[in-house]
């Protein structure tokens, strides 16, 4: 017979959303399930952020190999050693996971079961050879590599982040199906370190992005050798004597042939839904998730879904940040509302490329003659200058009264930049506030203060502001 287990929060997943939950609960004194089938740490650590991020920092080390020149130092005779960029990793990784392990989280005091959970009844679940009859349950089952439905995917092997990591030798040729942050990044990385890289987007790449900026990021790429091919959907792909045959056509009619040694498909996410037993468990949910409130509750109301397979913004942070707001909403039954409106996002390729809050259009759309774009470019910053990283430019949307809407920003520590961004539109800060703040020299971060500035560059010619100087002199 099952063992019964009725603990307060039963969490189902391990990656960043559920670990959360399960670390802050029992935090509290508060007993908490947490359920895994697959590894500690989910996609992010294990796949996704930490390994990509890895293989960026290998990459970059090897580009600045190239750039050294430049600042007087040879680089004649360098090598690039793949699997060593691997082995790091690898380290990475297992850096990491001790903080994400069973044995860390049964020490904070939680229950963790490496098993399947099915739910077979609104409030309960089956996990191996227990049943788990919890006050509240959570969600946090993430996402997969969505796979299209391309003819001839079956009969070719091919990559997804889950499988990619473990490649020790570069590839010859790779070819990347989905021109969006993970394929981008995956094709400079993998160039930079010695393969040759063809990118297919069906669409615009980085569509999500501001235009401008986000151009000159494919700019770049194509700069150091990568091949990418918008507006061009793979039609099929077929196995040759040499890899991987990648048939492709572009909107304008032209069929594109491709001869590769590897094929990696990084065309979005899926939500891990299968096997929820979500029907039973009375959880509405569709193809791009669990449907939930802005409270994160799904249709069963004892139920809460969050991260990946909410459906919502697939990002880590989001993920950290909904863990956060659930357990306000169970521990202490605050009303809490999930507001994507201030989450940000990195691109982490050379150059980085970064948003928060409305777009240019957007707030253009909404707020009319009143949104203001104020800019800064990289060039006109003195740390850029010293570092010899001067492509890229900030773009700061203010609003009535000077208040901050949203930001884009493309060049080196973007993401940093995007730090000090996401704190000012969390806290709906003008541009008073950040031209008034007091940024270090040389750094990246005077940019922000220089674009706010920019907003009262017409004071000075203002009839009225020179009447009220002439005045005040009037009195020595």
């Amino acid at each position: 017979m099952a063992s019964l287990l009725t603990p307060d929060i039963c969490v189902i997943g391990a990656g960043s959303a559920g670990l959360s939950v399960a670390a802050a609960a029992a935090a509290f004194g508060v007993e908490v399930v947490l359920i895994e089938k697959a590894l500690m740490g989910g996609d992010c650590l294990n796949y996704g952020c930490v390994p990509s991020k890895a293989l960026l920092a290998a990459a970059k080390a090897a580009a600045a190999e190239e750039k050294n020149t430049r600042f007087g130092i040879s680089s004649a005779g360098r090598t690039i050693d793949f699997a060593k960029a691997n082995d790091h990793v690898r380290q990475v990784i297992a850096a990491i996971e001790p903080h994400d392990s069973q044995e860390r989280f049964e020490g904070l005091g939680v229950t963790v079961l490496r098993e399947t959970a099915t739910f077979t009844a609104p409030g309960v679940l089956i996990a191996g050879e227990h049943e788990i009859r919890a006050r509240r349950f959570v969600i946090a089952t993430g996402s997969s590599p969505m796979v299209p439905p391309i003819p001839g995917l079956d009969e070719v092997s091919w990559l997804t982040n889950e499988t990619l990591f473990d490649l020790r030798e570069v590839p010859e040729h790779l070819a990347i199906v989905g021109g969006g942050p993970i394929g981008l990044e995956m094709a400079q990385a993998h160039r930079r370190l010695g393969a040759r890289v063809t990118v297919f987007e069906a669409q615009k790449a980085l569509a999500k992005d501001d235009p401008e900026l986000a151009a000159l990021v494919l700019d770049a790429l194509k700069a150091e050798g990568v091949e990418l091919l918008e507006n061009t959907g793979v039609e099929k792909v077929g196995k040759t004597d040499g890899g991987i045959l990648v048939t492709a056509k572009a909107k304008d009619g032209k069929t594109v042939e491709v001869f590769a040694s590897h094929l990696l498909v990084a065309a979005g996410r899926a939500p891990n839904v299968t096997g929820l037993g979500l029907e039973a468990a009375g959880v509405a949910f569709e193809r791009k998730g669990i449907k939930v409130d802005k409270g994160l509750r799904t249709s069963n109301r004892k139920i809460y879904a969050i991260g990946d397979v909410a459906g919502g913004m697939q990002f880590t942070h989001v993920a950290g940040h909904q863990a956060g707001l659930v357990i306000r909403s169970i521990l202490f039954r605050l009303p809490v509302t999930m507001n994507e409106d201030i989450v940000p996002w990195v691109t982490y390729t050379s150059p980085e490329l970064g948003h928060i809050g409305l777009s240019e259009a957007a707030a253009r759309e909404k707020y009319g003659d009143k949104a203001r774009v104020l800019a800064a470019e990289y060039s006109g910053n003195d740390r850029a200058q010293a570092e010899g990283e001067t492509t890229g430019r900030l773009k700061l949307i203010a609003g009535p009264g000077g208040r901050l809407l949203g930001a884009d920003i493309v060049g080196a520590h973007a993401g940093e930049i995007v730090n000090l961004l996401s704190l000012a539109l969390s806290k709906k800060m003008t541009m008073k506030d950040l031209a008034g703040f007091i940024a270090p020299y040389p750094t990246l971060g005077e940019l922000v203060r220089r674009a706010a500035i920019s907003y009262y560059a017409e004071a000075p010619k203002n009839v009225w502001v020179r009447r009220a100087i002439a005045f005040l002199r009037k009195f020595g």
